[in-house]
């Protein structure tokens, strides 16, 4: 099957300038980018999309996701029955493909077999990448336990809607890890520090030993693959990197030090700032615990700074966004937010070429070349110049093409 996109302004965040010409895909991929595509290539039944100048780019990848998380309420969430916590899922990954994120890294509560219900067309989604359950202390980010609840914390793991389990001390996180890894898993992620939606840890608490975060480590570097870390604080971050973690996650009270320690690792870092405003905004509404709401200002007031200090250090930076409950709907805020802190290109980057290097597709995701995987948008406007028309694909997202597959359409 092919399809000739013509009279299109080329973007990818890696070209100099946008080009002028037309993008022919074939069976799924890129097969030929220009000015003027011979006859001769085209196949009788190839279809042909009059663009009339506007742009094509690369499907956009969203480093950090909840699919699972229909609720606000986390606790609430794993109790759900697995196949409504399933089904609820449904139209949020539907909804993502059809805001223009073809590919996104779940953080947590995707099991793989959805990402292979999604990659064998049972139901509509971006290409996902998951970790399976988020790995926490007792006490940490994935205990949602109320402060006198002394139950089992694992008794509702097993749900398809619980972002996390408890493993404690070596042995147990050894244990998770390989677990997860057999069903699938493409990375581990654990908590490094104290968070917004759990109702007992301080967002500065260490989340793990470093001795338990090395264990977790070497189990996925035997599996050749890494460890994510929710983390906040410098002190929680610059354990996550002494200790071999590959991607920090948040960062938001990161310091100019840190920053530094992260660049000379090279570890990838992925800030989500629409998260907080959204739980600022919506959360009390939405049936946010008031134990989470009172943690929110800790973080939210110094997530732009954050972008700065990691900008300034330059540490490499992919696009996420952490939204849960009702608020998926506000993933694409995250590109306006970030303008008021960084340039266009470096945002556009952190959406495309970045998040494929982070879930080991580069030169497949992200970019405008042929032999990558065909995904791509047709919006109206160059994001290089305002990445903002990316925050309102309502107005400006006319086509989402998924592995030379038409999921969504408007007329242009």
């Amino acid at each position: 099957m092919q399809i000739l996109l013509q009279n299109a302004t080329l973007v990818d965040a890696e070209w100099p300038e946008p080009r002028r010409g037309d993008l022919l895909v074939e069976d799924g991929l890129i097969r030929d980018i220009t000015t003027s595509p011979k006859t001769s290539s085209l196949a009788p039944d190839c279809q042909n999309i009059d663009l009339r100048g506007h742009t094509v780019l690369p499907g956009l990848i969203d480093s950090h996701v909840h699919v699972m998380a229909s609720m606000m309420d986390l606790a609430a969430n794993a109790q759900l029955p697995t196949p409504l916590a399933v089904l609820r899922a449904v139209p949020i990954l539907k909804g993502m493909l059809e805001r223009g994120f073809t590919t996104v890294r779940d953080t947590g509560g995707a099991h793989p077999a959805l990402a292979e219900a999604i990659s064998q067309g049972l139901t509509p989604g971006p290409r996902l990448f998951t970790c399976g359950k988020a790995l926490s202390k007792t006490g940490g980010h994935s205990d949602a336990r109320p402060r006198h609840d002394t139950h089992d914390p694992n008794r509702w793991s097993a749900n398809a809607g619980a972002l996390g389990r408890i493993a404690d001390g070596i042995d147990q996180i050894r244990l998770a890890c390989r677990q997860q890894l057999r069903e699938g898993a493409s990375f581990i992620k654990i908590m490094g520090s104290g968070g917004v939606a759990s109702p007992t840890d301080p967002i500065h608490w260490y989340g793990y030993t470093p001795d338990e975060i090395r264990a977790a480590v070497e189990e996925c570097r035997d599996a050749h693959t890494y460890v994510a870390a929710h983390v906040y604080t410098p002190d929680t971050i610059s354990r996550a990197i002494d200790c071999g973690v590959q991607c920090l996650e948040h960062c938001n009270n990161i310091d100019a030090a840190a920053a530094r320690r992260a660049a000379q690792a090279q570890v990838f870092v992925v800030p989500t700032l629409v998260t907080y405003e959204s739980l600022a905004e919506d959360g009390p509404a939405l049936g946010l615990p008031p134990a989470s709401i009172a943690k929110i200002e800790n973080v939210r007031r110094s997530g732009l700074q954050s972008l700065s200090i990691l900008r300034d250090a330059g540490v490499t930076m992919a696009y996420g966004t952490d939204l849960l409950g009702p608020t998926h709907v506000r993933q694409n805020e995250e590109f306006a937010i970030r303008a008021r802190a960084l340039p266009a290109r470096d945002i556009l980057k952190s959406a495309t070429t970045i998040g494929a290097q982070l879930v080991g597709m580069e030169g497949r995701l992200g970019t405008l070349a042929p032999g990558a995987i065909a995904d791509l948008l047709v919006i109206q406007g160059n994001p290089l110049d305002d990445i903002t028309f990316l925050a309102h694909p309502e107005k400006n997202l006319f086509l989402v093409m998924k592995e030379g597959v038409i999921h969504h359409r408007r007329e242009i």
